[in-house]
């Protein structure tokens, strides 16, 4: 029987392989809440069920969807959502005038609070005749079914939805709230996992990859940031969490991220010297940077 430290590691050591998320000591504690339901469910202990994990490709999928939930909240942290509203969307209204089309990815969806609240402000602020696409992607496919169905309990609400806002675009069913229809035609649902190729996804005027980026290696986070350069449309705004940053990357790579200041909110967009460039060598150009 292996022992709680050789369960812990074998299992670091397949998420990282599968997902490239690392779960370093420390971490013990989240990764068996996470995994004990499954374990409990299948009739066994934890250490038997990280042992039946690495044999049985199903079981090992449920458990790599567990692990890879990440916390979420409607609005979170509110001040990216503020200087959506306020700086870049009238910013983007003016520079894409030509085309009235706005696509924005949320790129770690998990359960589509993030999806949902630019969706909300979009519902708000986006001017007649103008059109949207929402792309709410994740790794996890239970997670992707929660963005589908867009039902969330009470306690979920509770996390950061104001009261005028449940009132205007949820309705009650039984014990859940459901996100009105014409917010869930907004969104786009897509299978990704964030280390591997972004193909058919197209470019965008806004892509969020809040709070994500923390739970990767260093060198799987500058692949992440340098893949995302090309995702990005000329003038267009690309959004991190709050405690991460590009200025670890390599050189290279730091300098093809600008730095703004918006507020409180730190965006990045593609710098002027690539941005003038044809998207598709653009990462190419930075391979090994």
């Amino acid at each position: 029987m292996v022992s709680a430290s050789e369960a812990f590691a074998a299992v670091s050591a397949l998420t990282r392989r599968e997902t490239g998320m690392i779960y370093d000591e420390g971490k013990e504690y989240l990764v068996e809440a996470r995994l004990q339901p499954l374990a409990t469910k299948a009739g066994c202990s934890f250490a038997d069920y990280v042992t039946k994990i690495l044999a049985d490709p199903i079981e090992r999928a449920k458990a790599m969807d567990a692990l890879t939930i990440n916390e979420t909240s409607w609005f979170r942290d509110n001040a990216p959502y503020q200087a959506f509203t306020d700086v870049m969307l009238p910013d983007l209204l003016q520079a894409r005038a030509a085309t009235r089309r706005l696509r924005i990815w949320s790129a770690a969806s998990s359960s589509g609070q993030e999806a949902y609240s630019i969706a909300m402000l979009l519902d708000q602020h986006l001017p007649p005749g103008w059109t949207s696409e929402i792309v709410a992607s994740d790794y996890s496919p239970t997670m992707l079914d929660r963005v589908r169905a867009g039902r969330y309990s009470q306690v979920e609400m509770n996390r950061g939805l104001p009261a005028t806002l449940l009132v205007k675009y949820f309705s009650r069913v039984g014990s859940e709230w459901e996100v009105a229809p014409h917010l869930r035609d907004m969104v786009t649902l897509r299978s990704q996992n964030l280390t591997a190729p972004f193909t058919g996804l197209g470019t965008f005027d806004l892509i969020l990859l809040r709070n994500v980026l923390i739970y990767f290696e260093k060198d799987v986070r500058h692949d992440i940031l340098r893949r995302m350069l090309p995702m990005l449309n000329p003038g267009g705004y690309f959004l991190i969490g709050s405690s991460e940053t590009t200025l670890d990357s390599p050189p290279a790579l730091a300098a093809a991220w600008q730095r703004e200041q918006i507020g409180r909110v730190q965006v990045h967009r593609v710098a002027p010297a690539l941005a003038d460039r044809p998207t598709a060598p653009i990462a190419a150009s930075l391979t090994g940077a």
